[in-house]
Protein backbone atom coordinates (compact mmCIF):
# COMPACT_ATOMS: atom_id res chain seq x y z
CA UNK A 1 0.00 0.00 0.00
CA UNK A 2 1.35 3.44 -0.92
CA UNK A 3 1.72 6.41 1.41
CA UNK A 4 -1.14 8.13 -0.43
CA UNK A 5 -3.36 5.08 0.00
CA UNK A 6 -2.51 5.00 3.71
CA UNK A 7 -3.37 8.66 4.09
CA UNK A 8 -6.71 8.24 2.31
CA UNK A 9 -7.63 5.19 4.39
CA UNK A 10 -6.59 6.90 7.62
CA UNK A 11 -8.70 9.96 6.77
CA UNK A 12 -11.73 7.74 6.19
CA UNK A 13 -11.10 5.87 9.43
CA UNK A 14 -10.75 9.09 11.40
CA UNK A 15 -14.00 10.44 9.95
CA UNK A 16 -15.78 7.19 10.80
CA UNK A 17 -14.43 7.25 14.36
CA UNK A 18 -15.48 10.87 14.79
CA UNK A 19 -18.97 10.08 13.59
CA UNK A 20 -19.40 7.36 16.23
CA UNK A 21 -17.47 8.84 19.16
CA UNK A 22 -19.29 9.40 22.47
CA UNK A 23 -19.59 12.86 23.96
CA UNK A 24 -16.38 12.34 25.93
CA UNK A 25 -13.82 10.23 24.08
CA UNK A 26 -11.15 8.17 25.85
CA UNK A 27 -7.60 9.43 25.52
CA UNK A 28 -4.28 7.66 25.35
CA UNK A 29 -3.60 8.95 28.87
CA UNK A 30 -6.85 7.34 30.10
CA UNK A 31 -6.03 4.03 28.45
CA UNK A 32 -2.36 4.07 29.36
CA UNK A 33 -2.95 4.81 33.03
CA UNK A 34 -5.69 2.18 33.30
CA UNK A 35 -3.63 -0.46 31.49
CA UNK A 36 -0.62 0.21 33.71
CA UNK A 37 -2.71 0.04 36.88
CA UNK A 38 -4.37 -3.18 35.73
CA UNK A 39 -1.03 -4.79 34.91
CA UNK A 40 0.49 -3.88 38.28
CA UNK A 41 -2.53 -5.17 40.20
CA UNK A 42 -2.86 -8.50 38.38
CA UNK A 43 -0.51 -10.99 40.01
CA UNK A 44 -0.97 -13.50 37.17
CA UNK A 45 0.86 -11.10 34.86
CA UNK A 46 3.08 -9.30 37.36
CA UNK A 47 6.21 -11.27 36.57
CA UNK A 48 6.34 -12.70 40.10
CA UNK A 49 8.20 -15.99 40.15
CA UNK A 50 9.99 -15.25 36.89
CA UNK A 51 13.38 -16.93 36.67
CA UNK A 52 16.32 -14.54 37.04
CA UNK A 53 19.10 -16.87 35.90
CA UNK A 54 21.96 -14.58 34.89
CA UNK A 55 22.91 -16.68 31.88
CA UNK A 56 19.38 -16.38 30.49
CA UNK A 57 19.32 -12.63 31.15
CA UNK A 58 22.70 -12.32 29.43
CA UNK A 59 21.50 -14.26 26.38
CA UNK A 60 18.27 -12.31 25.95
CA UNK A 61 19.80 -8.90 26.65
CA UNK A 62 22.65 -9.46 24.20
CA UNK A 63 20.24 -10.70 21.52
CA UNK A 64 17.91 -7.73 21.99
CA UNK A 65 20.70 -5.18 21.97
CA UNK A 66 22.30 -6.93 19.01
CA UNK A 67 19.06 -6.64 17.04
CA UNK A 68 18.90 -2.92 17.83
CA UNK A 69 22.52 -2.47 16.75
CA UNK A 70 21.81 -4.27 13.46
CA UNK A 71 18.87 -1.95 12.74
CA UNK A 72 21.06 1.09 13.39
CA UNK A 73 23.86 -0.14 11.13
CA UNK A 74 21.69 -1.64 8.37
CA UNK A 75 19.54 1.48 8.07
CA UNK A 76 22.17 4.16 8.74
CA UNK A 77 20.28 5.62 11.70
CA UNK A 78 21.31 9.23 12.27
CA UNK A 79 21.87 11.09 15.53
CA UNK A 80 18.65 13.12 15.12
CA UNK A 81 16.73 9.86 14.59
CA UNK A 82 18.44 8.33 17.63
CA UNK A 83 17.53 11.34 19.78
CA UNK A 84 13.94 11.23 18.50
CA UNK A 85 13.78 7.55 19.45
CA UNK A 86 15.05 8.30 22.97
CA UNK A 87 12.43 11.00 23.42
CA UNK A 88 9.69 8.67 22.14
CA UNK A 89 10.75 5.93 24.57
CA UNK A 90 10.62 8.44 27.43
CA UNK A 91 7.19 9.65 26.30
CA UNK A 92 5.83 6.09 26.27
CA UNK A 93 6.96 5.63 29.86
CA UNK A 94 5.73 9.03 31.02
CA UNK A 95 2.32 8.34 29.47
CA UNK A 96 2.03 4.88 31.05
CA UNK A 97 1.72 3.35 27.59
CA UNK A 98 4.22 0.50 27.86
CA UNK A 99 1.50 -2.12 28.56
CA UNK A 100 -0.51 -0.75 25.63
CA UNK A 101 2.44 -0.67 23.25
CA UNK A 102 3.84 -4.08 24.23
CA UNK A 103 0.46 -5.82 24.18
CA UNK A 104 -0.39 -4.42 20.74
CA UNK A 105 2.95 -4.84 18.99
CA UNK A 106 4.95 -7.51 20.85
CA UNK A 107 2.66 -9.91 22.74
CA UNK A 108 1.55 -11.83 19.64
CA UNK A 109 5.13 -13.08 19.12
CA UNK A 110 5.41 -14.25 22.75
CA UNK A 111 2.06 -16.04 22.39
CA UNK A 112 3.24 -17.76 19.19
CA UNK A 113 6.23 -19.18 21.07
CA UNK A 114 4.03 -20.37 23.96
CA UNK A 115 1.55 -22.04 21.59
CA UNK A 116 4.22 -24.34 20.14
CA UNK A 117 3.86 -26.68 23.11
CA UNK A 118 0.15 -26.21 23.86
CA UNK A 119 -2.84 -28.34 22.91
CA UNK A 120 -6.53 -27.49 22.95
CA UNK A 121 -8.23 -24.30 21.84
CA UNK A 122 -6.03 -21.80 20.05
CA UNK A 123 -4.91 -18.90 22.15
CA UNK A 124 -3.99 -15.36 21.28
CA UNK A 125 -3.00 -12.18 23.09
CA UNK A 126 -4.48 -10.97 26.37
CA UNK A 127 -4.34 -7.34 25.26
CA UNK A 128 -4.19 -4.26 27.50
CA UNK A 129 -7.86 -4.02 28.53
CA UNK A 130 -8.24 -6.89 30.99
CA UNK A 131 -9.53 -6.02 34.46
CA UNK A 132 -9.67 -8.68 37.21
CA UNK A 133 -12.33 -9.30 39.86
CA UNK A 134 -15.45 -8.78 37.75
CA UNK A 135 -18.98 -9.85 38.68
CA UNK A 136 -19.47 -13.61 39.16
CA UNK A 137 -22.26 -15.11 37.04
CA UNK A 138 -23.71 -18.58 36.47
CA UNK A 139 -24.73 -19.84 33.05
CA UNK A 140 -27.11 -18.96 31.48
CA UNK A 141 -25.82 -15.43 32.07
CA UNK A 142 -26.24 -11.91 30.75
CA UNK A 143 -23.23 -9.61 30.87
CA UNK A 144 -23.77 -6.39 32.84
CA UNK A 145 -24.85 -3.60 30.50
CA UNK A 146 -26.38 -0.15 30.56
CA UNK A 147 -30.20 -0.03 30.40
CA UNK A 148 -29.93 1.57 26.96
CA UNK A 149 -26.92 -0.45 25.75
CA UNK A 150 -26.68 -0.08 21.99
CA UNK A 151 -25.68 -2.87 19.65
CA UNK A 152 -26.85 -6.08 18.05
CA UNK A 153 -27.86 -8.67 20.68
CA UNK A 154 -25.58 -11.72 20.64
CA UNK A 155 -26.28 -15.14 22.16
CA UNK A 156 -22.96 -16.92 22.68
CA UNK A 157 -23.18 -20.64 23.47
CA UNK A 158 -20.85 -23.59 23.75
CA UNK A 159 -19.31 -26.33 25.84
CA UNK A 160 -15.96 -26.82 27.49
CA UNK A 161 -14.28 -30.22 27.25
CA UNK A 162 -10.81 -31.57 27.79
CA UNK A 163 -8.66 -32.89 24.95
CA UNK A 164 -10.26 -36.37 25.03
CA UNK A 165 -13.77 -34.90 24.69
CA UNK A 166 -14.78 -35.25 28.34
CA UNK A 167 -16.98 -32.35 29.52
CA UNK A 168 -15.32 -30.10 32.09
CA UNK A 169 -17.93 -29.22 34.73
CA UNK A 170 -18.06 -25.78 36.35
CA UNK A 171 -15.37 -24.34 34.11
CA UNK A 172 -15.04 -20.55 34.13
CA UNK A 173 -15.13 -18.03 31.29
CA UNK A 174 -13.77 -14.61 32.22
CA UNK A 175 -15.17 -12.54 29.34
CA UNK A 176 -14.84 -8.87 28.43
CA UNK A 177 -15.44 -6.81 25.31
CA UNK A 178 -15.81 -3.38 23.75
CA UNK A 179 -19.21 -1.80 23.35
CA UNK A 180 -21.04 -0.87 20.13
CA UNK A 181 -18.72 2.11 19.67
CA UNK A 182 -15.52 0.20 20.37
CA UNK A 183 -14.88 1.39 23.94
CA UNK A 184 -14.07 -0.66 27.07
CA UNK A 185 -15.34 -0.05 30.57
CA UNK A 186 -12.49 0.99 32.84
CA UNK A 187 -10.61 2.57 29.94
CA UNK A 188 -13.03 5.23 28.73
CA UNK A 189 -15.10 7.85 30.54
CA UNK A 190 -18.90 7.68 30.70
CA UNK A 191 -19.00 3.85 30.77
CA UNK A 192 -20.08 2.23 34.05
CA UNK A 193 -17.55 0.08 35.87
CA UNK A 194 -17.85 -3.58 34.87
CA UNK A 195 -19.91 -2.86 31.77
CA UNK A 196 -19.80 -5.84 29.36
CA UNK A 197 -17.51 -7.79 31.69
CA UNK A 198 -18.22 -10.91 33.70
CA UNK A 199 -16.88 -14.20 35.06
CA UNK A 200 -19.28 -16.96 33.99
CA UNK A 201 -19.31 -20.46 35.49
CA UNK A 202 -20.58 -23.27 33.26
CA UNK A 203 -23.04 -25.99 34.34
CA UNK A 204 -22.10 -29.51 35.43
CA UNK A 205 -21.62 -30.53 31.79
CA UNK A 206 -19.38 -27.60 30.91
CA UNK A 207 -22.16 -25.92 28.92
CA UNK A 208 -22.45 -22.13 28.85
CA UNK A 209 -24.83 -19.56 27.41
CA UNK A 210 -23.99 -15.85 27.53
CA UNK A 211 -26.18 -13.00 26.35
CA UNK A 212 -24.36 -9.83 25.33
CA UNK A 213 -24.02 -7.55 22.30
CA UNK A 214 -21.75 -7.86 19.29
CA UNK A 215 -18.77 -5.55 19.87
CA UNK A 216 -17.38 -3.06 17.38
CA UNK A 217 -13.84 -2.73 16.06
CA UNK A 218 -11.73 -0.28 18.02
CA UNK A 219 -8.65 1.80 17.39
CA UNK A 220 -5.56 2.01 19.53
CA UNK A 221 -5.58 5.48 21.15
CA UNK A 222 -3.86 7.80 18.69
CA UNK A 223 -3.21 10.94 20.75
CA UNK A 224 -0.22 9.58 22.67
CA UNK A 225 3.26 8.29 21.75
CA UNK A 226 1.96 4.90 20.54
CA UNK A 227 -0.38 6.75 18.20
CA UNK A 228 2.48 8.99 17.10
CA UNK A 229 4.46 5.93 16.03
CA UNK A 230 1.48 4.52 14.15
CA UNK A 231 0.89 7.81 12.33
CA UNK A 232 4.57 8.31 11.62
CA UNK A 233 4.84 4.85 10.06
CA UNK A 234 1.66 5.31 8.02
CA UNK A 235 -0.10 2.35 9.66
CA UNK A 236 -3.77 2.17 10.59
CA UNK A 237 -4.59 1.87 14.33
CA UNK A 238 -7.54 -0.54 14.18
CA UNK A 239 -8.30 -3.93 15.71
CA UNK A 240 -11.18 -6.10 14.44
CA UNK A 241 -14.21 -6.63 16.68
CA UNK A 242 -13.70 -9.44 19.18
CA UNK A 243 -14.66 -11.07 22.45
CA UNK A 244 -11.86 -11.56 24.99
CA UNK A 245 -11.82 -14.73 27.09
CA UNK A 246 -9.81 -16.42 29.81
CA UNK A 247 -11.16 -19.99 29.95
CA UNK A 248 -10.11 -21.98 32.99
CA UNK A 249 -10.88 -25.04 35.11
CA UNK A 250 -9.18 -26.77 38.01
CA UNK A 251 -6.48 -29.13 36.77
CA UNK A 252 -6.37 -27.57 33.30
CA UNK A 253 -4.25 -24.96 31.54
CA UNK A 254 -6.00 -21.61 31.21
CA UNK A 255 -6.63 -20.55 27.62
CA UNK A 256 -6.25 -16.84 26.85
CA UNK A 257 -7.96 -16.07 23.58
CA UNK A 258 -10.08 -13.73 21.46
CA UNK A 259 -12.97 -14.60 19.14
CA UNK A 260 -13.51 -12.52 16.02
CA UNK A 261 -16.43 -12.16 13.60
CA UNK A 262 -16.57 -13.41 10.00
CA UNK A 263 -16.78 -10.60 7.48
CA UNK A 264 -15.62 -8.01 9.99
CA UNK A 265 -13.35 -5.10 9.18
CA UNK A 266 -9.59 -5.41 9.79
CA UNK A 267 -9.54 -9.21 10.11
CA UNK A 268 -6.71 -9.30 7.58
CA UNK A 269 -4.92 -6.18 8.82
CA UNK A 270 -5.19 -6.30 12.61
CA UNK A 271 -2.69 -3.80 14.01
CA UNK A 272 -1.91 -6.29 16.81
CA UNK A 273 -1.45 -9.23 14.39
CA UNK A 274 -3.48 -11.42 16.74
CA UNK A 275 -6.19 -12.94 14.52
CA UNK A 276 -6.22 -16.66 13.68
CA UNK A 277 -8.62 -18.49 11.37
CA UNK A 278 -9.57 -20.95 14.14
CA UNK A 279 -10.89 -18.06 16.22
CA UNK A 280 -13.42 -16.58 13.80
CA UNK A 281 -17.12 -16.81 14.69
CA UNK A 282 -19.91 -16.78 12.10
CA UNK A 283 -23.12 -15.87 13.96
CA UNK A 284 -26.54 -16.39 12.38
CA UNK A 285 -29.60 -14.17 12.68
CA UNK A 286 -32.34 -15.99 14.59
CA UNK A 287 -35.06 -13.70 13.30
CA UNK A 288 -35.69 -11.23 16.11
CA UNK A 289 -32.60 -9.09 15.60
CA UNK A 290 -30.50 -11.37 17.78
CA UNK A 291 -27.44 -13.12 16.41
CA UNK A 292 -26.50 -16.54 17.75
CA UNK A 293 -23.26 -18.50 17.61
CA UNK A 294 -21.81 -21.66 19.15
CA UNK A 295 -18.13 -22.09 19.95
CA UNK A 296 -16.70 -24.95 22.00
CA UNK A 297 -13.49 -24.72 24.01
CA UNK A 298 -10.98 -27.52 24.60
CA UNK A 299 -8.69 -27.36 27.65
CA UNK A 300 -5.59 -29.46 28.10
CA UNK A 301 -4.80 -30.97 31.47
CA UNK A 302 -1.90 -29.64 33.51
Amino acid sequence: MTTTDNAVEQSALDQSAAATSPTTSPTAADSGASASASFRSTSQYSGSGTATDSARVDTLARALLGAVHHVIRDHDVTYPEFQAAKKWLMDVGDGGEWPLFLDVFVEHAVEEVASRTQAGTKGTILGPYYLPEQVQLTSPATLPARPDEKGTPLLFRGQITDTDGTPVPHAVLDIWQADEKGYYSGFAPDIPSGNLRGVVTTDDKGVFEITTIQPAPYQVPTDGPTGALIAGAGWHPWRPAHLHLLVSAEGHRTVTTQLYFAGGDYLDSDVAEATKPELILDPTDVGDGTRQVTYDFVLERN
